[in-house]
């Protein structure tokens, strides 16, 4: 999956960035673009698409997948 990223540099230094495709997801960078880059995997990967399986009703024959776009 590739997504596109809005990189915008802060007022009192350093970076934020946004995920457009993923409302709400959004995170700071510190002082550096690694920072920031490294931040935005996270953000995407550890908070924006993850679910919690335990809040999904899985009655009848539900399941889950994953896939890769």
């Amino acid at each position: 999956m590739k997504l596109k990223v809005i990189i915008h540099e802060a007022e009192e230094g350093g970076f934020w960035a946004e995920v457009p495709s993923i409302p709400g997801c959004v995170t700071q960078g510190g002082d550096t673009f690694d920072e920031l880059l490294a931040n935005i995997y996270d953000a995407v990967e550890g908070g924006c698409l993850s679910i919690d399986l335990h809040d999904i009703d899985l009655s009848g024959n539900g399941r889950v997948m994953e896939i890769a776009v």
